[in-house]
């Protein structure tokens, strides 16, 4: 054995473990020279893997230190926190601890003393987590630098002579890191220009680049969506179809809906209603492992923005052959249902199915026939009927969901909207027709979950666990803390429990402040191939069945449904690893996408606010910091005010009454205020207000 093989030995066998080179060289009774070499070799072992060094250049193994592999998240101000990839509690990170470790890496991480209890100390790289960021380039002599728009990216990146594709200073580029010299800034080279930074669409798109998100889809896939759209529908996709052309079928969306991928029926026989929700037969289209399965794969759902939207599948689908376009033959997956009196399911079946819609409309349209609209009623004579059952049946939906004990919380979700170069955020509206579609495709949902289970095929759920013990503890205390009598165990929290709180609170100045907070201490669904349940719907059963155009889960089950009905063999070996793959990649993809629609959506509202610099406004305090206060206007747009502008100089936040307290005033999440809009920040696309008042 050689001598670096026997160092090795000697610290794995904990002889010289946890030692420097300078004890183990006393160990040996080592003279200059060999001390020298010895150290070489501990260094060697190291870069090779087989060792790790701390700071105090102690030698060791991972377990020997209790390394723990996980994720760095890095922070704006230069320092970090670990994640275990095990689970347990972060660890913070100072910059000294770090190593060269930058966000988004991967790392082994040992627990030291430091000035808390939870500091730890990076010990190893084992991957560069970020390949790609955007960011503004600067010249730098011949070469350059580009500055990432990620603030916690602690790090330019040096982009050699030649490797910038012609990017002048100061525009927004896309660059691929390349390498991560030891001691030196990451190394890059530019593979998109995007525009001048400061330019608004720059702007936007640097920040859809940034969530890996494209426009563009492979020509493979386009050629095969094109395919589809040519071949249009034969006689022979007809055959063994349920032929419901007949039907009074339509589609409910909004005005400025970019894909229809559902339709209704409705109508009344012997007490019962038989509803029929009819969704587009992507599957049809789309065989798994083709060039477009995998693409919708990567891509998980569609994205949508205030001027475009990012399709999950090609426009020759999502637009055309898959798109429920009034008066146009479709084939669809129909879930048809007969509903009681009750809202009880009393049967339910899956059909493979062929429809025509007989009306595109839009949810003002319906609530107008609805709420008897004499101009309504004469356009659409035929939708009288239609709409008046479909109307009873929602009631009959909701007073079940609520005997359930369904959580109905009452939360508004901005609508900007983008045209002819201005931007609108208009107040949300909330109609019957609203109502109505969503507790059909929820019924749907359920159903389809329900059958599917019963047939004990691999699945993708939709789930919704119920509070952790801790947050639900954290609730309690908030409701105790503000005057709310509630009695429930957080170790079994019930739907019926949360949705009582809010029942006694309806009409109250509280329930807002309750209903935020209630939101905060639930847990985010996510799609699962076990069946958990859905704890905000009080469903024992979900899934997401109904937008196959756009959600990757719908369009996975809906192949599972088809197969299962044509008497498919097999469908466990065959699907069960897929539906725990696709149920982890679409959680990612939509979680993704909603932060790229957030962050876009905000740089959408800070255009907006800057012409109303000087406005005021009635809002809401939304949220309370120990840095300020957050406000919301009726439309959604949020501001924040800073603590150093409030009319004290000392508040301390007291988290549990969600209640910002200073000596003489104090702000709580619910409370009205009035604000006057003070300035923009674009970077990070927040709008300033300022506190003028406290409203009654």
């Amino acid at each position: 054995m050689d001598a670096k093989h026997s160092l090795l030995e000697k610290i794995k066998d904990g002889s010289f473990a946890l030692k420097t080179d300078e004890e183990i060289a006393r160990l040996l009774h080592l003279g200059r020279r060999e001390s020298l070499a010895a150290r070489d070799m501990l260094h060697a072992l190291c870069r090779e893997g087989e060792l790790l060094c701390d700071s105090r250049f102690r030698f060791g193994t991972a377990q020997q230190f209790g390394a723990r592999r996980g994720t760095v998240s890095g922070h704006e101000r230069g320092f970090a926190f670990f994640t275990p990839a095990d689970g347990g509690d972060d660890l913070f990170l100072p910059h000294r601890a770090l190593k060269g470790a930058l966000h988004g890496d991967t790392v082994l991480v040992c627990a030291v003393r430091g000035r808390s209890d939870d500091e730890g100390e990076v010990l190893a790289i084992l991957d560069h987590g970020i390949k790609e960021l955007v960011g503004t380039y600067r010249r730098d002599g011949k070469a350059g630098v580009v500055v990432p728009d990620e603030k916690r990216y602690n790090a330019e990146i040096f982009i050699p002579n030649g490797k910038n594709l012609g990017c002048a200073g100061g525009m927004k580029a896309v660059v691929r890191l390349v390498s991560f010299p030891d001691g030196k800034s990451p190394v890059g080279e530019i593979t998109e220009v995007l525009g001048k930074q400061g330019d608004f669409f720059s702007e936007e798109l640097s920040l859809i680049r940034a969530h890996h998100l494209r426009e563009e889809f492979p020509s493979a896939a386009e050629e095969e969506a094109t395919r589809c759209e040519r071949r249009g529908i034969t006689d022979e996709d007809l055959r063994g179809r349920r032929d419901l052309r007949g039907e009074l079928v339509i589609t409910v969306d909004g005005e400025d809906t970019r894909d229809i991928d559902d339709a209704i029926s409705i109508r009344e026989r012997g007490g019962l209603y038989e509803l029929g929700v009819h969704i587009a037969d992507v599957g049809k289209y789309v065989p798994r492992g083709g060039e477009l399965d995998r693409e919708a794969f990567r891509r998980g759902t569609s994205v949508y923005f205030p001027d475009r939207v990012l399709p999950m599948l090609p426009r020759a689908l999502s637009n055309g052959i898959c798109s429920l376009n009034e008066g146009e033959t479709r084939l669809t997956l129909s879930c048809l249902m007969t509903v009681n009196q009750s809202g009880k399911v009393i049967s339910k079946q899956i059909a493979e199915s062929v429809i025509c819609s007989r009306h595109r409309m839009t949810y003002r349209q319906i609530a107008a026939i609805a709420d008897g609209d004499e101009a309504a009623k004469t356009a659409f004579p035929d939708l009288i009927g239609l709409v008046s059952l479909a109307v009873e049946l929602t009631k009959i939906l909701q007073r079940a969901r609520k005997r359930r004990g369904g959580v109905a919380l009452d939360l508004k979700e901005a609508k900007i909207l983008y045209a002819d170069g201005k931007i609108s955020i208009p107040e949300t509206e909330r109609t019957i027709a609203h109502e109505m579609i969503e507790q059909f495709m929820v019924l749907a949902n359920e159903s389809v979950a329900t059958l599917m289970t019963e047939k004990k095929v691999p699945f993708v759920y939709r789930v919704h666990e119920p509070p952790s013990e801790e947050k639900a503890r954290g609730f309690l205390s908030f409701l105790s803390e503000s005057g709310v009598k509630a009695d429930f165990d957080p170790a079994r929290v019930t739907p019926r429990v949360y949705q009582s709180v809010l029942d006694s609170l309806e009409g109250s100045r509280l329930y807002p402040l309750v209903n935020r907070v209630m939101l905060r201490s639930m847990m985010k669904a996510r799609y699962s191939p076990e069946n958990t349940g859905h704890f905000g719907l009080a469903s024992d059963c979900y899934c997401h069945f109904t937008s196959p155009i756009r959600r990757y889960p719908d369009l996975c089950i809906h192949r599972i449904i088809k197969e299962t009905i044509a008497g498919g063999k097999n469908l466990k070996e065959k699907y069960a690893g897929f539906v725990a793959t696709a149920s982890e990649q679409s959680s990612d993809c939509e979680r993704n996408a909603q932060e790229a629609e957030r962050d876009v959506d905000a740089l959408y509202t800070v255009a907006y606010m800057q012409d109303k610099i000087g406005e005021e406004y009635e809002a809401t305090v939304s949220g309370v910091t120990a840095f300020g206060i957050f406000a919301e206007l009726a439309n959604t747009v949020e501001g924040f005010i800073p603590v150093e502008t409030l009319p004290e100089d000392f508040y301390e936040l007291l988290e549990e009454r969600q209640t910002l307290k200073g000596l003489h005033h104090s702000f709580t999440m619910g409370e009205q205020i009035r604000v006057r809009v003070v300035g923009v920040d674009w970077g990070s696309r927040r709008t300033r207000f300022e506190l003028l008042e406290k409203l009654p």
